[in-house]
């Protein structure tokens, strides 16, 4: 069994992940950093110079061909990957893998990215904590329909040690 890890910016799915991945002696990989790798450029840099939708068409692209993995494989996506192109379908129809929702609440989210917010295209503008909670609020609310879609659903509030644990308590 294949792992997808979704869940919003900042949820820990890169970190997670790559937990996960050495206690279970998988390959790991992170959507963001392959579609990076592959295009030769940084996800803000295609965000910036190319817009988010060649991004998102590439994302998908991309996605489709990791999917293809008969490896004993845990797969980051990105915060958005979810809500485009029918990605949801796709990942709930792939009997390779089994999809996994790292939930954070909101106030944990500003609280891990307003100092990281530079790395981040979506939210570069945001100014003040304030309007960074009305944004990933109103975003969060845009996109659970398709994180709530995930086989597995983990509060990700916790530290990472304890989310591994709920992860191998759901799926073993």
């Amino acid at each position: 069994m294949n792992i997808i890890l979704l869940g919003y910016m900042a949820s820990g799915k890169s970190l997670i992940g790559k937990k996960l991945a050495k206690t279970l002696n998988y390959n790991y990989i992170d959507l963001d950093a392959y579609i990076e790798s592959e295009e030769q450029s940084s996800v803000s840099e295609l965000f910036e110079k190319k817009g988010e939708l060649f991004f998102r068409k590439e994302e998908h692209k991309h996605l489709n061909t990791l999917l293809n993995t008969s490896e004993k494989t845990i797969l980051s996506l990105g915060g958005g990957t979810p809500c485009y192109y029918n990605t949801m379908t796709l990942l709930k129809t792939n009997e390779n893998f089994k999809t996994i929702y790292l939930r954070v609440s909101i106030p944990e989210l500003v609280s891990r990215l307003k100092s990281e917010k530079a790395k981040r295209p979506l939210i570069a503008h945001i100014k003040t904590d304030e309007l960074l909670t009305e944004f990933i609020g109103k975003h969060l609310f845009e996109r659970s329909n398709f994180y709530n879609q995930a086989e597995v659903i983990i509060n990700a509030n916790e530290n990472p040690e304890a989310i591994v644990e709920a992860i191998l308590l759901q799926l073993f």
